[in-house]
C-alpha cells in the first residue's frame, strides 16, 4: 500500500512542488488567509484543475476557513484531497480476468502521447501477474514505431508481431488475433497509428483494424483506450472527444504525469468524457505503469500522505 502510494507521490512531484512554490508552502504549515486562497487559486488554475473543479475546491475550504478562522494549511489540504476523492468517484478503471481468449486491448492516441511505450509497459504488467500476452506493433505508420515496440519486447521478454513499417496494420492486427488464439494467450494488446495524413485517414484505419479484428470476434477488441499526454493538460480534452466520437471509447491511460506540474488536467478530462482511468503513467521505467487510484492521486497531489 504504501510503496504503491509512494509511487504516485514521486509521480506527482512536479505539481506538488508547484503547488506549493505558488502557495508559499501553504500546506506545509501556515494559516490560510484571505491572501493564501489568492494564491491556491492561481495554483489551481495554473495545475490545470479547470474552473469547475478549482471553484469547488476553494468553496469548500472558505466554508471550513469562515467556521474557523485558524484554519490550517494541511487542513485546507485535507478538505482538497476529499473534493477530488468526491468529484473522481467512479473513475477507477479495473480490468478483470478475460472472458475470452485473447481478450483484445486496442490502445488508441496521437503520436507523442506514449502509446508505444504504454503497450510494452501494459503487457509486461499483466505478464508479472501471471497472464499471457501477445503485442501487435499496428502502428506500421509512424517511421521506427514497430522497431522501437521490437526493442521493448526484447528487452522485457514480450511476445510480438510484427511487419516492416508501411505495411498494412490490419494486416498485421488479423495475423496477430490469429497467433494469439492459436497460442492460447490470454490478452492481444494492439498498438495503432497516431497519425496519418489526415485526420479521416487516421480514423479509417482504426475503424478497418476493427473491422479486421471482429471477423475474429464479433466483440473485439472489447477494450478501447485512449493513451492521453497528463503534461498536454486540458488540451487533451477536445482530442478525447474525437477519438470518442470515431472508434466508441471505453477508458483511459494518462502518460507522463511525472513529467509536467499540470497533473489536475487528469480531473478536467474524467469530468468531460466520464471514462474510467485504468492506468497512469508516473516515470519511465517499465513499472512505473501504475493502475489508477483516486485516493492516492487525491492524496499525492496535495502533499499528503497515505492513510
Amino acid at each position: 500500500m504504501f510503496s504503491l502510494f509512494k509511487k504516485f507521490k514521486d509521480g506527482l512531484t512536479r505539481t506538488v512542488s508547484a503547488l506549493a512554490a505558488k502557495t508559499h508552502g501553504l500546506f506545509g504549515g501556515r494559516r490560510i488567509d484571505a491572501a493564501s486562497l489568492d494564491e491556491l487559486e492561481e495554483a489551481l488554475y495554473t495545475a490545470d484543475f479547470g474552473v469547475e473543479t478549482t471553484g469547488e475546491i476553494l468553496e469548500e475550504i472558505k466554508t471550513a476557513y469562515r467556521q474557523d478562522a485558524s484554519l490550517q494549511g494541511r487542513q485546507a489540504a485535507e478538505i482538497g484531497a476529499a473534493v477530488l476523492q468526491r468529484v473522481l468517484a467512479g473513475a477507477e478503471g479495473r480490468l478483470g480476468a478475460p472472458s475470452v481468449r485473447p481478450e483484445v486491448i486496442a490502445l488508441i492516441g496521437v503520436n507523442g502521447s506514449g502509446k508505444t511505450t504504454t503497450t510494452a509497459k501494459l503487457a509486461h504488467r499483466l505478464k508479472g501477474e501471471g497472464q499471457s500476452v501477445l503485442v501487435a506493433a499496428c502502428d506500421t505508420f509512424r517511421a521506427a514505431a514497430v522497431e522501437q515496440l521490437q526493442s521493448w519486447a526484447t528487452r522485457l521478454g514480450l511476445d510480438i508481431v510484427a511487419s516492416h513499417t508501411g505495411a498494412d496494420s490490419a494486416a498485421v492486427a488479423y495475423d496477430a488475433w490469429q497467433a494469439a488464439k492459436t497460442r492460447g494467450r490470454d490478452w492481444l494488446i494492439v498498438d495503432t497509428a497516431g497519425r496519418l495524413h489526415t485526420k479521416g485517414n487516421l480514423m479509417e484505419e482504426l475503424a478497418k483494424i476493427r473491422r479486421v479484428l471482429q471477423k475474429h470476434d464479433p466483440a473485439a477488441p472489447q477494450h478501447r483506450w485512449l493513451v492521453v499526454d497528463g503534461s498536454l493538460g486540458s488540451n487533451s480534452i477536445e482530442q478525447a472527444r474525437v477519438f470518442h466520437q470515431s472508434f466508441g471509447l471505453t477508458g483511459l491511460i494518462v502518460t507522463k504525469l511525472d513529467g509536467t506540474s499540470r497533473g489536475g488536467a487528469l480531473v478536467g478530462i474524467y469530468r468531460q468524457l466520464r471514462l474510467p482511468i485504468y492506468f497512469i503513467g508516473l516515470g519511465e521505467q517499465p513499472d512505473d505503469l501504475q493502475p489508477f487510484s483516486i485516493r492516492n492521486y487525491a492524496r499525492a497531489v496535495f502533499g499528503l500522505e497515505a492513510e
